[in-house]
């Protein structure tokens, strides 16, 4: 299935679906190579509107990195922290925690 076709899918998912947060998250990870724009408003939605929807944090926050917006991906990581540690999600803390220790690394800000 080509890009197109999975972007139009989930799109149909989104109209029988509104209130579920993964398709916006699925939407903005289809998008992230083939519209930053459609990516960038996915995740800006999904954290503001589903800020409990842990997911997001990850990818969210390494997408703002890569476009340059360092404080903004920064803050997304502690909030993604803040968040699986209240949900007690281990994994998804080793996850955000290995990946925050990168960011910090990469963009010199120990």
């Amino acid at each position: 299935m080509s890009k197109v076709a999975r972007i139009a899918m989930l799109k149909s998912f989104v109209e029988e679906e509104p209130e579920n947060p993964f398709n916006y998250y699925a939407l903005a990870l289809e998008n992230i190579d083939f519209d930053m724009n459609s990516a960038t408003f996915f995740f800006k939605m999904l954290l503001e509107q589903y800020p409990d929807y842990l997911p997001t944090y990850f990818h969210a926050a390494s997408f703002f990195a890569d476009l340059g917006d360092i404080s903004h991906s920064k803050n997304i990581y502690e909030k993604g922290i803040q968040l699986a540690q209240a949900q007690n999600d281990e994994k998804a803390i080793k996850e955000l925690k290995n990946s925050y220790q990168n960011f910090l690394f990469e963009n010199d800000l120990f």
